[in-house]
């Protein structure tokens, strides 16, 4: 569910847009709304589970995710489907810690292994399948059914839960609950992505926006100070005290901002701009998920045989040269030979780092904080998609309105139409053209429209492959480049 959710959702969002009349803005609080409480939340689901039951905190977060997804395909306005993504998101808060947890709780360790390895495959084929089961969906029948899906997988998984699966609580199961840190987290953040997409529309001197930024701020703030005084944080502060766990976190946010903040724009290009359907939309990246797929046995090696250092230092320069790759179609490319080599090799880039770097954010700590451990790294990606997303938004749309309104001025367009067009310059590529003019004219403004759209595009992954250049360069500087089986001695 939660893996279908977070891939389909990116390919409804032109549907959604064009029926809703929804602006850009719109459009990234649909998926902003979502990950914001997802990711505030996630490390609070976890500590939920361990001291209320697993299963409880599974259950309960699954329901909820499935009646919220029920609300977002009855919404018929942009404010109703933003609350029920806010609703769902906490939902697969309490959803998405428990899987793992479960399967470690139920299956004895000789199984458990095997266990996870079909987690992982059913993981692998939902992202790869999400997509364009969504896209078929909302081609042949309606953006709703992206949502609605979740319903029947929902109510099986409840009675499997009621039926099958065994109660277990963990260790710290009566500790503390750190409702501090999660408000703190959820403000601050919330705050900073506010004013980010909020920015462009309003103007970054509008009060609503500096007010958001500075409670942002603030909050974020008072978030560090409490995790470090607050008995037990979510967000144990004295892990970054090591060396590999620290850098491994920066390369985290930086190359996680780059991929969540990227594709959710490129599914747009693609439907908006390039003509693909939805359905074509979702299968763009299928090459990415198949080479992930295939390499990930290989990848997982890289550790043992070269340690930490060198595969998260040239993963992540592959995956700046595939991003770098997207600035270079323009309107009308042909999709062999632009958009797939460049999700090819972010494909393989991408493959060198996610094995070696989840196998570094394990080794770093004692097993008995593996869990946690792997909690942080997974909400430090997903805060790092989320803010990216709102930022890349401002880089897009300043491009955008710039190049539009060069693009107008050499065109000669009756005013009215020129007026038309710049009122709806929020929806970016969404732009609808007004009937009653000539088709040449109508053409030529949808090219401008569509060219103006690129210009940001490629700003964005521009902006993306220098985030991958910096990851790069944190691991050459944080991560210690040790060869794991000397680790413990100290061995160099």
């Amino acid at each position: 569910m939660a893996f279908v959710d977070g891939t389909v959702v990116n390919v409804a969002l032109p549907a959604i847009q064009r029926e809703l009349g929804a602006t850009t803005s719109d459009a990234q609080w649909i998926m902003e709304s979502y990950a914001l409480f997802l990711a505030s939340l996630l490390l609070v689901g976890g500590v939920l589970g361990d001291r209320f039951g697993r299963k409880r905190i599974f259950m309960i977060g699954t329901a909820l995710f499935t009646l919220a997804s029920i609300a977002c395909s009855l919404s018929t306005a942009i404010g109703p489907l933003i609350a029920a993504r806010a609703i769902q998101g906490i939902g697969a808060a309490l959803l998405v810690p428990g899987s793992l947890a479960l399967i470690s709780a139920t299956f004895p360790q000789a199984e458990r292994g095997a266990a996870i390895g079909t987690w992982s495959a059913f993981s692998g084929i939902t992202a790869a399948i999400g997509p364009v089961i969504g896209g078929f969906l909302v081609d042949h029948y309606s953006w709703t059914w992206a949502f609605l899906v979740n319903a029947p997988l929902g109510v099986v998984l409840l009675l499997i839960c009621a039926a099958r699966v065994p109660e277990s609580r963990g260790d710290a199961g009566s500790g503390a609950i750190d409702i501090a840190g999660a408000g703190l987290a959820t403000v601050g953040l919330a705050g900073v992505v506010f004013a980010f997409i909020e920015a462009p529309s309003r103007g970054w001197g509008a009060v609503p926006v500096w007010i958001a930024a500075v409670i942002g701020v603030l909050a974020l703030g008072l978030f560090v100070r409490v995790e470090a005084r607050v008995a037990a944080p979510m967000l144990p502060l004295e892990l970054f005290r090591e060396r590999n766990f620290a850098g491994a976190n920066v390369l985290t946010l930086l190359l996680y901002a780059a991929l969540g903040g990227s594709l959710f724009f490129l599914p747009l290009n693609l439907i908006q701009v390039q003509g693909f359907g939805a359905t074509a939309a979702g299968a763009a990246l299928l090459p990415f998920i198949a080479i992930m797929f295939a390499l990930s046995r290989w990848a997982g090696g890289l550790v043992d045989r070269f340690g930490p250092k060198l595969p998260l230092v040239v993963g992540p320069l592959i995956a700046a040269i595939g991003f770098a790759m997207f600035a270079l179609p323009s309107v009308g490319s042909h999709y062999w030979t632009t958009f797939f080599p460049a999700i090819c090799i972010l494909g393989v880039g991408m493959s060198i780092t996610v094995a070696p770097l989840t196998t570094t954010v394990m080794n770093a700590v004692g097993e008995e904080l593996a869990g946690t451990a792997s909690g942080v790294n997974n909400a430090v990606s997903r805060a790092a998609a989320l803010l990216a997303i709102a930022v890349f938004g401002v880089v897009l749309t300043m491009t955008f309105d710039a190049r539009l309104s060069d693009q107008l001025a050499t065109l000669h367009a009756p005013a009215a139409l020129v007026t038309s067009v710049m009122a709806q310059r929020e929806k970016l590529a969404g732009i609808v053209i007004p009937d009653g003019y000539p088709a040449a004219m109508t053409a030529a403004l949808k090219r401008a429209v569509d060219l103006s759209f690129v210009a940001g595009f490629r700003w964005v992954m521009l902006v993306s492959a220098g985030l991958a250049l910096l990851s790069a360069i944190s691991a050459g500087m944080f991560i210690h480049g040790n060869h794991p089986a000397h680790a413990a001695t100290g061995v160099a």
